[in-house]
């Protein structure tokens, strides 16, 4: 029951870590920007077609994360009824119920919307002169959305860290606020070098 228990703790966490689908998408979308020009077929297609199929891979890893966390509590030392009677584990189901909501939003409302624009485009068509002003504000909520998700990611790594040790509530709050800092900096730069 031991290596069981073990098992799940190591999907749990595993899964998490594969939850970073948001900070590998605000990556993307800065080295587009890159180019310099308002659409290249090439280029926008296969940056769409990533964060569009990334969508897949991230629902997978959040229902691993629910269904091992879930079975951590079920075979685990804090019983079921942890998830409304300790704080740190009930939060951290709703945020991962928000991050579900908030990427099913951007899945079946935003990404979808994109690609309406993007239908009768190829390679040789000639682009519409608004197409750029028809993307950006879908583009931009989809930026600002994944830029959300990946805050709330962090933040409930921070938490699920202290399931069985709490941290200071100093060491908490600074530990959000640069969890805050690190997803608008992700959102505005590239992090060439990771944390900087």
């Amino acid at each position: 029951m031991d290596n069981f228990y073990d098992l799940l703790k190591f999907l749990h966490i595993i899964s998490f870590v594969f939850m970073s689908v948001p900070l590998f998408n605000l990556i993307v979308v800065n080295e587009r920007a890159l180019l310099g020009v308002p659409f290249n077929y090439y280029a926008d297609r296969y940056m769409e077609n990533i964060i569009k199929n990334g969508a897949y891979r991230c629902y997978v890893f959040q229902i691993t994360v629910l269904v091992s966390g879930v079975l951590l509590l079920v075979f685990g030392p804090l019983g079921i009824e942890a998830l409304w009677t300790n704080w740190i584990i009930f939060t951290k189901m709703i945020l991962l119920f928000i991050i579900i909501g908030t990427l099913s939003y951007v899945h079946f409302i935003l990404q979808p919307k994109i690609e309406s624009f993007l239908v009768d485009i190829t390679a040789d068509s000639k682009i519409p002169d608004n197409l750029v002003a028809q993307l950006k504000p879908y583009r931009v909520m989809r930026k600002w959305l994944a830029t959300f998700c990946l805050f709330l990611v962090i933040v409930t790594i921070i938490l699920g860290m202290q399931v069985y040790n709490l941290f200071s509530p100093l060491l908490t709050i600074v530990l959000i606020g640069l969890a805050g800092l690190f997803t608008l900096k992700v959102n505005k730069s590239l992090i060439k070098f990771g944390w900087v």
